[in-house]
Order: structure tokens, then sequence, then C-alpha cells
């Protein structure tokens, strides 16, 4: 592997938020944790220089490493000309259309910058869903994913992922294991879509507006969450929130996934018999 920082490499680009991994032991780590076999396909996000993609393109049956740095392309196509289970795609991550270029199963890797993280976590979360995916995150966005209702770090983005798939914190990973080094700690954290999601596919839009207008009012009550956005009558909030269980004085910070759900069902029936008298 080249050196950091080395002039024959093509450059970080600061627009495309390039920070490149280079310390073996969290390249490592991910590979551990992605644990892919000869048998799979696995779609690498951000190659970048290839560190991660020389780890995988030897442990995976078929890798698709998609970039959008045309420069960095070039530059893992000439490396890789003549490994045919490798295939370095030009393309906007959050454009291209992963499962068209793998198949219906692949597992999913990548380094994903900071920028367009949380678009890329919903992205990968689309049906249809990688098996699973190793993903480099910031360390403040994986404290989120795995966060507990009630803390600091809890919120829609904690309910969004949580009612679609487990989520495991593998390492940390400091700054200065980045060229060039970032002003943030990172984490790998390991994503693994449910069996059994508790929502199904066409709920996926509606119930993740649901879920940002709620934590849009966090510091006030879900009574008068209900009110404001949903449910105007106060009895008949009232009534929803006591059938499930829920206190009217509580905040939407403490309401658990599942519970979320609930709500966002019942809420839907609720708003849609009103609307028809």
């Amino acid at each position: 592997m080249a050196r950091d920082g080395d002039l024959r490499l093509p450059r970080p680009r600061k627009r495309f938020g390039q920070h490149f991994l280079a310390d073996p032991r969290s390249l490592a780590r991910i590979i551990e944790a992605l644990d892919p076999q000869q048998s799979d396909t696995v779609v690498e996000i951000g190659p970048g220089r290839g560190a991660l993609t020389e780890l995988l393109s030897a442990r995976s049956g078929r890798l698709i490493a998609l970039e959008i740095d045309r420069d960095l392309v070039a530059h893992l196509q000439a490396v890789y000309v003549d490994r045919p289970n490798v295939e370095v795609v030009e393309g906007d991550a959050l454009e291209v259309d992963w499962a068209q270029l793998a198949g219906p199963s692949f597992l999913l890797a990548g380094n994903l910058p900071y920028y367009i993280t949380t678009p890329l976590i919903f992205r990968t979360l689309t049906i249809p869903r990688p098996r699973r995916a190793v993903l480099l995150v910031q360390r403040e966005v994986a404290s989120r994913l795995v966060a507990e209702p009630g803390s600091s770090d809890y919120g829609a983005l904690t309910v969004n992922v949580q009612v679609t798939a487990s989520v495991k914190v593998v390492s940390r990973v400091a700054a200065g294991s980045f060229y060039p080094k970032p002003k943030v700690d990172s984490s790998i954290v390991l994503i693994t879509p449910l069996a059994k999601p508790l929502l199904g596919a066409e709920e996926d839009a509606p119930f993740r507006r649901f879920v940002q207008a709620a934590f849009g009012m966090r510091r006030k009550t879900l009574l008068r969450v209900m009110r404001e956005l949903w449910i105007p009558d106060a009895g008949k909030a009232a009534g929803v929130l006591d059938g499930l269980g829920l206190e009217p004085s509580a905040r939407p910070e403490v309401v658990s996934p599942p519970d979320f759900v609930r709500l966002f069902r019942v809420t839907t029936i609720s708003q849609i018999r009103h609307e028809h008298g």
C-alpha cells in the first residue's frame, strides 16, 4: 500500500468530503465485522485510494467499488484491471441503484462522507436492503444510532433506524487514523436489517416524516405534539395516548421505537376517520 500523502496517488478533494482511512487495525475490524465469504457480493461505497478495497477483494467473490471521484475511479481501474472479481463503478452512491449492480443479495461496506452520512444510512435501509452493512461514521452519529430512549443522543435517526435494523458499535476510530485528519473521531458500526422489520415497506417514508415531526417538538409533551400535528381534539388525542399506555405529559424523546410505530399507526387511522367524517 502506498504511504499517506503519496504524490503518486490522487489528492483528497474537500468537496467530496474525502478522508482516507489508513489504520490497518481499523481496516481489519471492518473486514471482521462484515465477514465476507467467497460466495458473497460486496458493494463498497467510496473506496477512495483502495485500502479497504484490497482487503475486500481478497475475501469476497465479487466486489463492486462505487466511487464518485473520476480521478480515483481511473486509479482503481488501473490497479484492478487484472482482477476480474472487482468492478469499479463511477457514480453517486445516493443515486446509483446498488441492488441493480449487485443483485438481490449483497453486503455493504463504506467510509461515509460526513456531509451525507444520514441520507446514506437511510439509503442503506431502503428495500432491497443489504444482508448486513459495516459503515464508518462520525462518532456522534454512531452514538445516536445505538441510543436508548430518554438519553441525550436519542432522536429521530435512532428511531427510524432501529425500527428496521439492529446496530452495534464495533470500535472507535481516532481522527489520526485518516488522511487528511478530520476534526472529529469516527466509529465503525455494524447494521443488520431485522428479519421482521417493525414497519412495512410502504410505511417507511410516512413514518420517517411522522418521527421527524415529533422530534421537531421534542421538548413539548406528547399531548401537545399530538394536538398540534395530528389530532387537534384534546380528548381524542388523550384517548389515543391512554390506549397505548403512553403518558400525555411524556415527551417524544422517551418513546421507544416500537411505541412510535404503534402511535404512528393509531394516529394515521384516527386521521383517516376524521377526514372521512
